[in-house]
């Protein structure tokens, strides 16, 4: 027996998702920790940003706060950010 928290909204998504592909969420465990016993690894990649990645998520954090900058569509997005570079 194994029983994990996991937030509310998380697991209600990954059961329609793993449902749509025949799999319980207690199925999807069991093959996960099967491939981590068959492979001796987390059976995918697990990244963290890198420095330049990093300070370009902080930047488009601070971008967010100082222009509250909410676009609903794309065109918008880019009118806006060529109207920046025109500045």
């Amino acid at each position: 027996m194994l029983h994990v928290r996991v937030d509310d909204k998380i697991k209600k998504e990954a059961a329609e998702t793993l449902e749509s592909m025949g799999l319980s969420v207690s199925d999807a465990v069991r093959l996960f920790l099967r491939r981590v016993v068959a492979d001796r690894a987390i059976p995918f990649e697990i990244k963290a940003p890198n420095a330049t990645t990093r300070a370009a998520m902080a930047e488009t954090d601070e971008i967010v706060k100082i222009r509250q900058a909410r676009f609903g569509e794309a065109v918008k997005l880019f009118a806006d950010l060529e109207k920046a570079c025109d500045e």
